[in-house]
């Protein structure tokens, strides 16, 4: 399993599960391609936050295979 916690693990490209911001409580999951990664920190507890090729930002919760 990857950890999405690390920055190094994630790239532009990738397929990912994010949560969004007013999701938080519910745990809901949105999937779709990094565009842009905007965490600077190596690493962030509670994920790597990144902007999807479709606009919307999130924090990484899994890397799609």
């Amino acid at each position: 399993m990857i950890d999405s916690r690390q920055r190094k693990n994630i790239k532009v490209g990738l397929f990912v599960e994010i949560v969004q911001k007013p999701h938080q409580r519910s745990g809901e999951l949105t999937r779709g391609e990094v565009a842009k990664i905007l965490t600077k920190s190596i690493q962030h507890p509670h994920g790597i936050k990144v902007q999807l090729k479709s606009g919307i930002v999130g924090r990484v919760k899994n890397v799609v295979i």
